[in-house]
Formats: C-alpha cells, sequence, structure tokens
C-alpha cells in the first residue's frame, strides 16, 4: 500500500479488517453517547466480561487484588497491566476500571494455544486470521521455534531456545546488528537486567514504546526543569484549582483518572478539556465504586468548558493564553527572577505573535481563547495534563515547551496542586525508561550503571523504533528482540515494518498470548511465553515480587497470585538472564542469582540508579505502599545548564492542510488497548460493528459530496513525496474542527511513513498526517 498504484482492502496489508470480537457480522452504526462515562455502562460492561471469562469467582477475586498496595506488603496485590495512572494511596478497595477488568480477564482465559494449535495451523494460514481471533486462542504454554520447512511453529525447549539467541547474538559481527525492544509493561527489575545484557553485549540499540508515544514529553521536560518526567501527584490533582486535560481521552485511556476528575470537581476546581473531539469524560461520570451515586444515577460534572482546536493547533492555543496571562499582569515576576532564564526574548516572542495569526492557527475563536486564557491567569493553583494527541505530532516538543512555559510564567511549578501531568499509556512505560531502557543515555546514567554492575556500557547512540525499522529493512539489524507489546502492528508504516521483520536472520518475542508480530518474522524465529503479571512467580522456593513506577513516579511492588497457565510459562526475569547467560557464557554478571531471586536485582539497582537506594527496604517500610521516586523540579532545583527552569522561544509553526487536503490523527477506540482489540465497538463515540471508519466535519463532508457511511478512499501525503492508501473506509459525520479527521490504529498506522517522524522527537507523527478523502473508487 506504500507503493504508487496499489490497492487493498481495508485495514493494513494481509490483515483482516472486519469481524474482530463477539458482535462480528453486525450493521455498523454510530448514535452519540449521552450518558455519563464509566457508571452504569461500565458496570453492565464488566458484567458482560467477567461472564465471557467463564470465571465467575476468580476473575471477580483477581480484579479485588488489583492495585491494592497495601495487600502487595503481605504478597497479595498486583498492579494492574494496563494504563501507568497511579493506584490510590488512602486505601480504596476498589480501585480499579473497566479496561483494567479486561486486561486481567483478557489474560485468564481457559483456551490455550499449545503445540496441538501450532501444528494444525501453518504461518501462512494464521495471517489470514485476525487479530481479534488471534489473541482469542488463548494463552502460549510453551516456546515455539519456525521452521520453514513446515511453515509452522514446533516445541523447543527453553536451553535451546537459550542457545538459539545466543549463538545467533555471538556469530555476529558487531553487535549493534542487534537490537532490543521494549513494550511499557516489562517490571523494573525486568528493564533493568533487559538493558544491562544488551549493554553489556555491547549496543545501545534499545527502542521502547516510549519512542513512539511520550519521547518527546521527556525532551521537552528534560530541557525546560531538568527532568524528563512530570511534577504532579494526586494530592496535586486533589488540590488544584484548575486542571487543563489536553488531547486525553480519559475515559478510555486512564478510566479512574475519572475518579480525580469527579473529585476535582467536588471540590469546586475548574476542568478544561482541550481536544479536536469532545469526548465522554469532558462532560460527567458516575464513579463506579461510588454506590450512593449509583444507586441513585447521580453523576458528577467533569468538566466546566471544552476547546477544539485543529490537529496541531495546540501550541498556538497556548501562546494566546501567554499573551493573555501577560496583559492581565499575572505574571510571577519574583518566581521569574529567580527560578528562570530566557524569560525576556520569550516575553517579546509573545508580545510579537499576532492574535490573526494565534487564531488561524489553533483553530480556536478569539473569544474561546481569552476565556480559558483568564481562567488561567486567575487561578491560584493549575495542573496541565497532556497525552499522545500532543506527542505524536510534527511539534510536539515545541508545544510542550510551551506548556512548560505558560506554567513557568505564573511560577505553576514546585508547589501544591500546581504542575505539569503527562498521562502514560503502559503500566510501566515510565519505569522502563528511569531503569535504562533508553538508545540515547546520559554519560552519568552509563557510569553509574558500569561502577554498579562492572561492565563497560557502550557509548555510542543506539537504535530508536523508526531507526530499528530502517536497519532492519536494510539488513543492518539482523536479530530483533521483543519483550512485550505486538511491534509490528504498533509501528507505524505497516508494510515497510512487516518487510523489515521479515528481512531479520532472527526474530524472538517474549509474549503471553499469540499475536500478527509472531507471523512476520524474521528468517528464523522464537516465540517465548512468559508469566503474566497477575500469576505467581514462584523462584527459589519463594514468592518473587516486581516493582513498577507510575505516572507519578512512585514505585510499588506487585505479586501475581493466580496459577500460571501451563507450568512450561518462566518469568520473564528468568527469560532475559537465560538468553543473558547464552550470549555471554563468561560474563561475570550473576545472572543465575538474579533469575531466581529479584531482592537480588534491586539490591544491584539501588546502586546503579538515581533514586533506588535503600530500594528493598523503601518499597517494604511502613503500609507497604511504596515511595515517590525523587523529583527535583518539584523542590524547585534545576538540573539544566543554566541551574534554572529554561524558557523557549519558537515560532507558530503553520498547520493549516493546503487546500483539498486534511490533517488525520489515529485514535484508539473504547474497546481496545493499544494494539489488543477487544470488539467493533467504540461504546463513548456511539459506534458499533466496525473500525473501518472516519470521523468528519459535516462541512468538510458536504465540500466532497459525502453523507453519513458512504465509502470513501483515504491517501496520506508524506514528506517524502510518497502516498499510500487505504480503500472503502466509511465517513461518518462527527463534531470536530473543519480540516481535521480521525479514524482508528492500528488499522490506520499503514498511512504513516517510516520518514514521517517528527525532527524534534523522532516520533511517528500518527496524529499529525496530511492526507486527502474522496468517495471510493472501485477497482
Amino acid at each position: 500500500m506504500a507503493r504508487e498504484g496499489d490497492r487493498q482492502g481495508q485495514g493494513s496489508p494481509g490483515i483482516p479488517a472486519k469481524g474482530r470480537g463477539p458482535n462480528r457480522g453486525g450493521k455498523p452504526s454510530q448514535a452519540d453517547y449521552d450518558h455519563p462515562s464509566a457508571g452504569w455502562g461500565a458496570a453492565v460492561s464488566v458484567g458482560q466480561i467477567v461472564a465471557h471469562s467463564r470465571e465467575p469467582l476468580a476473575a471477580p477475586r483477581a480484579v479485588l487484588q488489583m492495585n491494592q498496595l497495601k495487600m502487595a506488603k503481605k504478597g497479595k496485590g498486583f498492579d494492574c497491566p494496563g494504563c501507568a495512572w497511579p493506584d490510590d494511596r488512602k486505601g480504596l478497595h476498589l480501585d480499579f476500571c473497566e479496561n483494567g477488568v479486561k486486561h486481567v480477564t483478557w489474560e485468564m482465559t481457559r483456551k490455550r494455544t499449545d503445540r496441538d494449535f501450532f501444528a494444525a495451523h501453518t504461518v501462512a494460514e494464521l495471517n489470514t486470521w485476525n487479530d481479534f481471533d488471534l489473541e482469542n486462542q488463548g494463552r502460549l504454554t510453551e516456546p515455539m521455534r519456525y521452521n520453514p520447512r513446515t511453515d509452522t511453529y514446533e516445541p523447543i525447549s527453553w536451553a535451546d531456545a537459550y542457545a538459539v539467541v545466543g549463538d545467533a547474538l555471538r556469530a555476529l559481527p558487531s553487535p549493534h546488528e542487534a537490537s532490543f525492544y521494549t513494550s511499557g509493561r516489562l517490571s523494573n527489575e525486568g528493564t533493568f537486567l533487559y538493558q544491562l545484557w544488551a549493554r553489556e553485549y555491547g549496543t545501545n540499540n534499545l527502542p521502547d514504546c516510549s519512542n513512539m508515544c511520550h519521547e518527546a514529553s521527556g525532551r521537552a521536560l528534560t530541557a525546560a526543569i531538568g527532568t524528563g518526567k512530570g511534577t504532579c501527584d494526586l494530592e496535586d490533582w486533589e488540590s488544584a484549582d484548575l486542571i487543563v486535560l489536553m488531547a486525553v481521552n480519559a475515559a478510555s485511556n486512564a478510566p479512574r483518572m475519572l475518579t480525580a476528575l469527579a473529585h476535582a470537581a467536588a471540590k469546586g476546581a475548574d476542568i478544561v478539556h482541550v481536544n479536536p473531539l469532545i469526548e465522554a469524560a469532558s462532560r460527567r461520570t458516575i464513579v463506579p465504586h461510588d454506590f450512593v451515586a449509583m444507586g441513585t444515577f447521580k453523576a458528577t460534572k467533569t468538566g466546566t468548558m471544552n476547546i477544539q482546536p485543529r490537529i496541531g493547533g495546540d501550541l498556538a492555543l497556548l501562546r494566546g493564553i501567554a499573551k493573555v496571562v501577560l496583559e492581565k499582569g499575572a505574571v510571577d515576576e519574583h518566581f521569574i527572577t529567580e527560578h528562570t532564564d530566557q524569560y525576556e526574548a520569550y516575553r517579546k516572542l509573545v508580545d510579537e505573535t499576532d492574535w490573526a495569526d494565534i487564531i488561524h492557527q489553533s483553530g480556536v475563536p478569539e473569544a474561546e481563547i481569552r476565556d480559558l486564557g483568564e481562567r488561567y491567569a486567575t487561578s491560584r493553583r493549575a495542573v496541565i495534563a497532556w497525552c499522545l494527541g500532543l506527542t505524536q505530532q510534527e511539534h510536539s516538543v515545541d508545544t510542550m515547551r510551551e506548556i512548560m512555559n505558560v506554567l513557568l510564567m505564573r511560577g505553576m511549578i514546585g508547589r501544591r496542586g500546581a504542575g505539569p501531568s503527562p498521562i502514560r499509556g503502559h503500566s510501566n512505560v515510565q519505569g522502563n525508561r528511569t531503569c535504562g531502557i533508553n538508545h540515547h543515555p546520559t554519560e552519568a546514567w552509563l557510569a553509574k550503571n558500569d561502577a554498579a554492575t562492572g561492565i563497560v556500557s557502550p557509548r555510542e547512540r543506539g537504535f530508536g523504533t523508526v531507526e530499528t525499522i530502517e536497519a532492519m529493512r536494510d539488513g543492518r539489524v539482523k536479530v530483533f528482540v521483543s519483550v512485550g507489546g505486538n511491534f509490528a502492528l504498533a509501528a507505524p508504516d505497516t508494510e515497510h515494518t512487516f518487510a523489515a521483520l521479515r528481512n531479520a536472520e532472527l526474530t524472538v518475542q517474549v509474549s503471553t498470548k499469540l499475536n500478527r508480530s509472531h507471523l512476520v518474522h524474521g528468517k528464523d524465529a522464537l516465540i517465548l511465553p512468559c508469566l503474566a503479571r497477575s500469576e505467581e512467580d514462584i523462584r527459589g522456593g519463594k514468592e518473587q515480587g516486581v516493582t513498577v513506577e507510575d505516572s507519578m513516579s512512585y514505585v510499588h511492588l506487585s505479586y501475581g497470585k493466580r496459577k500460571p497457565p501451563s507450568p512450561d510459562l518462566e518469568s520473564e526475569n528468568a527469560i532475559l538472564c537465560g538468553m543473558a547467560r547464552a550470549t555471554l557464557p563468561d560474563s561475570a554478571t550473576p545472572w543465575e542469582a538474579y533469575a531466581e531471586d529479584y531482592d537480588k536485582i534491586r539490591d544491584t539497582m539501588a546502586a546503579a540508579i538515581d533514586g533506588f537506594e535503600n530500594y528493598n527496604a523503601l518499597l517494604r517500610d511502613g503500609d507497604g505502599i511504596g515511595y515517590r521516586l525523587p523529583q527535583p523540579a518539584r523542590e524547585r532545583i534545576w538540573l539544566t545548564s543554566s541551574g534554572k527552569a529554561e524558557f523557549h522561544t519558537s515560532p507558530l509553526p503553520d498547520v493549516v492542510p493546503a487546500e483539498g487536503r486534511l490533517m488525520l490523527s489515529t485514535v484508539r477506540s473504547h474497546d481496545q488497548w493499544n494494539t489488543t482489540i477487544y470488539s467493533d465497538n467504540d461504546r463513548y463515540r456511539g459506534v458499533k460493528n466496525t473500525r473501518t471508519v472516519l470521523f468528519m466535519n459535516r462541512d468538510d463532508m458536504a465540500e466532497r459530496g459525502m453523507n453519513d457511511w458512504d465509502l470513501i478512499d483515504i491517501t496520506s501525503y508524506a514528506r517524502d513525496g510518497s502516498t499510500r492508501s487505504v480503500y472503502g473506509y466509511q465517513a461518518i459525520g462527527y463534531d470536530t474542527p473543519r480540516g481535521s479527521v480521525t479514524g482508528y490504529m492500528p488499522e490506520l498506522n499503514i498511512l504513516c511513513a517510516l520518514s514521517d517522524n517528527s525532527i524534534q522527537s523522532e516520533q511517528p507523527l500518527t496524529k499529525h498526517l496530511i492526507v486527502e478523502v474522496t468517495p471510493h473508487q472501485t477497482a
């Protein structure tokens, strides 16, 4: 589909786009969702999920152990494998959401993808199945190796699987011909082991899902305040009198955030949602664990204002807020003088930016921008939060630097109820970066890691996600290891990603369920099945726990309690140690000891990573709910070159598409978590029985002679001059700004060329694609 003239069916090449989930075959429909988010809609959904799992007792028991920090001290509570929203620290007994129940019950299935299944189905056949059906076969049960003669996967022992990996890596002329990818679900301990293996082997080729989601946030925050993380915690959200949520779909992507929004609203906070789409969480909610509200159908308002910028228009909107702050004389002059650098250059830039340019580029009327600006200028404690709708754009780093500019103008950092708050996706994506998964690590991080572990890390910059795909395509990376996730579908430019993976000599996937990445493989391929986070991990004769870091920098222990679905599964830590020892047979690193006792991993981490000093003890001290990693910027300590928080000056980018073109953003549906799709429904957007739709402004549709449910073709225009198309989608009129359209990932990842990655962050521009939408043309 990346080549001119190609005509392929709906969705991505080789991936059937229809028939996902139990609702297959129903008539597609869409009707606006007018009910509160969460509430009885979520409760009914949870009931259906539990019933479908066929675990009427075990599923509720497991769910009640999820996100229970105090239970973790007793070896009973486990962290939700879904999003990175922080757990309640005050003893909330029902601290879970609809999506969390989906994640856990999806893992608890009684179905098994075993050797008999693989013997009965060739890879060629499985590649014709849709992604729901692949994952719905159940849990993987033992290591498997691809046999090209039969085009099937066959059983292999763990020892032999580790030997395949070790032999392949030792045979490479250079360690830089291997790349080690992780999704954001790998624990802190697994993360530390993974980077240790890769760096002792000799490479910083450590791409991760951050390269596709919040890489821009880390770069912007590090440049502005000297730390790549937000400074807020839940108490800040509870104390704020203004919360601005930018490009955040809370009801689907972090549903437990609804509790925080409801609490803030009850205290009178102003809650402003900035998003091209008006999402369900911006209106009202019924928090399911509030039994009185559930019983009386009492909804709490979770939004006081909605602003709908055009896709890419957020920087201009923020510049308008800054102009209002200046006009109102609301700058915190003392904070500016004591704690910031480059303010005068920024003030001059704001003064010189015309309102006409701000309005044109943002797509928001001046009156609305002034309204929001005045709310911010008069607030005493403001939190600004954001998600992928800002980070997956060309000017993403500049946009988040502008968020920091706006916060710094009023001293809204380093005090209760105020600060930046990026909303992370995967449950431990922030911990992955903290614990060393980084293809461009600092010298300080490497030096401390080396001193603690006794290795000598390479200093060359490694490959990120896009660079890894390009290197596999060109034959410069021959071995690709992936721990978790579904890389083939999560990555951009689906056709080229598929071709790159198939060009590798060896691909290794550490997974719990069958997915597309097992079928789009190298010449040799391994599937290594691992324990899920909800399952007990017995090593060295005792129960082992792992740790994670949430979006707000809290770390805590997690203990799975369910019996594993197969006796042949290994933990991620054990698998990593096994592959490392096979690769590095003469290594002095105690891989076997690490695999048997995770406290020993944490002892080494305590010496290797800032903030992890005395790690084991701090995790278990007091009530056992863990602790917050130090955040220097929260204490107004700025680890920047100037020793102060840095203002940033960037001109307004031109984000208005040329005549006849539109700007496309990809999103997830409500019944989806990243590449795992539970059904073809999207409850909060009112969509049923389809995913091959495009949400369009009705005036844009009329201009093109389109009506609801008309068949359409979508063509993207990459910066390298190439085009990519999908055919036979359907148009839906929706409340979205002129010139902005929205559709689902991963199906539309195919429209994002590898060359379409941000110059500032290297992230794929999956929320900033230039497209043309035309009536469908039959072949």
